[in-house]
């Protein structure tokens, strides 16, 4: 455009009086433009750059997670072939730790996997109605033992008897729970508690879990949905999991377009929180 304006200029110079305003007109226009692609270009390159660091990080934190049961293993199973199989001091004890760092891995690929199907889009969700203090009561009678060994007790809190129907992937839902529900036992204290409570607010109902155990610091809040993300990390991987549970139920939440929130304090315990639609 710029060119054939100068050029039309160059051929006729009795047209540069009477074109100077609409040529002026013309070049703003197109200085407009170009701003304007600047601007998007910048911001394509940004992302791109945001992108390249998030798949950078993502790799270097998939290969530290893997690294420490690997070697585990190698160490387990090299300590047996060389003479500790024939050790009955040393022979259970190394292959029950070997079997434990196995399933490390294992719900970590799982944990993997279920991410990068939910990051695609590809999530199909089955939407039925359901009871969702009747799937509380499923989920707490599945991690019953974990929060005796802990003296732990999980229960419903005071109101929270009333049913209510909701509409969701009712499996989904459970693993949201499930999640919830197990951190919050890991994490607890010997004699605490953790709570599930409902909320009607209108559409939705507010499912909280909350607990009496450790707490989380206010500059970590911003964080414990993120892939890998650690509060404290010896402590983390010394109770287990993959560090991508959390990030996990995040997804499930927004697929279902719903929302999650957390609010905690250090010594006083976690509240987590999600909205599920209400029939």
């Amino acid at each position: 455009m710029i060119y054939k304006t100068i050029h039309r200029l160059k051929l006729d110079p009795s047209q540069k009086q009477r074109n100077v305003d609409s040529d002026d007109q013309i070049i703003e226009d197109v200085e407009k433009d170009v701003a304007i692609w600047a601007r998007n270009q910048q911001q394509e390159i940004d992302q791109l750059k945001t992108l390249e660091n998030y798949r950078r990080d993502f790799l270097g934190n998939v290969s530290h997670e893997l690294k420490t049961p690997i070697f585990n293993i190698h160490g387990y199973v090299h300590t047996l072939l060389d003479g500790g199989l024939q050790d009955d001091a040393i022979n259970i004890k190394y292959l029950d730790r070997t079997a434990k760092n196995v399933e490390r891995l294992i719900t970590i690929v799982d944990d993997l996997e279920a991410i990068s199907k939910l990051e695609s889009g590809n999530l199909a969700l089955d939407i039925t109605k359901f009871e969702i203090k009747d799937l509380v009561k499923e989920v707490f009678e599945t991690h019953e033992l974990s929060a005796q060994r802990k003296h732990i007790q999980i229960q419903l809190k005071e109101g929270a008897s009333q049913s209510y129907q909701v509409k969701a992937d009712r499996e989904y839902i459970r693993q949201v729970l499930d999640n919830l529900v197990l951190n919050s036992i890991k994490y607890g204290r010997s004699g605490g508690f953790t709570k599930v409570g409902f909320y009607d607010m209108d559409k939705y109902i507010l499912v909280e879990v909350a607990d009496n155990g450790l707490g989380i610091g206010q500059e970590h809040l911003k964080h414990v949905f993120d892939r890998f993300y650690r509060v404290d990390k010896s402590r983390s991987r010394d109770v287990g999991g993959s560090g991508l549970g959390l990030s996990i139920v995040k997804h499930i939440i927004e697929a279902h377009s719903q929302t999650i929130n957390v609010r905690s304090s250090p010594d006083l315990g976690s509240t987590f929180g999600f909205t599920v639609a209400k029939v």
